[in-house]
């Protein structure tokens, strides 16, 4: 029997012929990715008892969950990464205003096919879009990376998830992920390795298989993979920042669960408050009040996001009861988005536009709810509290439900929009 993706990775890393499920081994990542979070990660390091980081040139630190700081306590975070980083020769550092890190690190070529790629954010699984196998770790496992550069993993038993078909515009592979979310469960798919496949990922662009990749850790994945080809050497072709050798599954290989999704019949999805996985059409949602609408986060601020919801919001204006916020994903793609006018289009119509990072997505800074409020959004989580006051909710979906619904001040099928013509 032949092995899948993340026993293949696996069993490189580690040296051996073949891994089982299950079996735990001994690997040394290729990037470790750590955020706003270095500093308290930095602090456990130190209490290790090891002076140096064992391999500083593996690291990659990218500012950007609360950029620019909002108070006292987090701009001494960042001063006391600058100065970790300074001291430690690790030269990856990216500061606040360059990105969001899951969007930073394929542009600077560290999400690179077949590599072992952990962080210490749970949407780290994100680079399994360029056939990395990545995952999410705790703080403490982070700090033990410094010190020794070694890890435990154990092999993850593997879903393989068939997206047959093509999408319909305006839908999206937001629409397709909330889908497969909500049939999994939020915990459906528990320290597995997803493999997404089937001619509706292969028609996708890299932009919008991250976003699949991205939200496998939603229904409890461990890593999300989908395998590369020619947009994904193309892509990195100038931007690698290592040597790579694509894995791929055997044909042979064994799957825990094989499941099915027709992409040419779905219909634009919306989860509602307060779990991921509770989806549904966006027609049984349709005017529901918003107050605020979000469009960026790791999950759909890319420019090919930005332009679809700047069709849609071309010519018109943001409802007078709707704060409408634009969040790009990075430096890099914000001045492809004023370059195309995009920007201009989202502040015509009334719009926000924020500097790159995570800002409202986590509730921190920027775009905080009050009790009460209701904000649909295309980042990955809508948990009670996430964006602030508890007593507020969170909708999930795509970039175009996002537009289409800040113009109107309610859910709003974006189909209606397209069908009128005016994206």
């Amino acid at each position: 029997m032949g092995m899948t993706f993340a026993q293949k990775i696996l069993a490189r890393k580690a040296g051996l012929d073949s891994v089982a499920v299950g079996q735990i081994v001994e690997v040394e990542p290729d990037f470790c990715l750590s955020h706003d979070n270095t500093a308290a990660i930095s602090k456990t390091f130190k209490k290790i008892g090891v002076e140096w980081v064992k391999y500083p040139e593996r690291f990659v630190i990218v500012l950007d969950h609360t950029v620019p700081a909002s108070t006292e306590k987090y701009a001494l975070g960042h001063k006391e990464i600058r100065e970790f980083v300074a001291a430690q020769g690790i030269l990856n550092f990216y500061d606040a205003g360059v990105g969001i890190c899951h969007q930073v690190l394929p542009e600077k070529g560290f999400a690179l096919p077949g590599k072992l790629i952990l962080g210490s954010d749970s949407h780290t699984t994100t680079y399994g879009a360029f056939g990395a196998f990545s995952a999410g770790i705790g703080r403490s496992e982070m700090a033990v990376l410094y010190a020794t550069g070694k890890i435990w993993l154990k092999t993850p038993a593997s879903f393989k998830i068939v997206a047959s078909g093509r999408l319909q515009a305006p839908v999206t592979s937001k629409d397709l992920i909330l889908k497969i979310i909500g049939e999994i469960g939020a915990d459906g798919a528990l320290y597995r390795s997803i493999e997404f496949s089937g001619e509706a990922i292969e028609e996708m662009s890299l932009a919008s298989r991250m976003v699949l990749s991205n939200m496998a850790v939603e229904m409890g994945a461990k890593n999300g993979y989908i395998a590369p080809d020619e947009k994904t050497l193309s892509f990195l072709e100038g931007r690698a920042a290592a040597d790579y050798t694509p894995v791929y599954p055997d044909l042979d290989a064994e799957y825990e669960k094989i499941l099915e999704f027709d992409a040419s019949s779905l219909t634009p999805q919306v989860a509602k408050p307060h779990t991921v996985d509770n989806v549904v059409p966006a027609t049984e949602v349709e005017g529901t009040r918003i107050d605020q609408a979000l469009l960026g986060t790791c999950t759909n601020g890319r420019l090919e996001d930005l332009r679809l919801a700047a069709k849609i919001l071309k010519g018109k204006l943001i409802a007078k009861n709707v704060r409408m916020l634009v969040l790009p994903a990075s430096q890099e793609v914000l001045l492809q988005a004023l370059a195309e006018g995009l920007i201009e289009t989202f502040v015509q119509a009334g719009a926000m536009v924020l500097n790159p990072g995570c800002g409202p997505c986590l509730g921190a800074h920027q775009g905080v709810l009050a009790p009460g409020e209701v904000c649909l959004s295309t980042a990955n989580r809508n948990f009670k509290g996430r964006m602030g006051s508890r007593d507020a909710e969170i909708y999930l979906a795509s970039p175009s439900t996002v537009a289409a619904s800040a113009i109107t001040g309610t859910i709003t099928d974006p189909r209606n929009a397209f069908e009128r013509g005016e994206a």
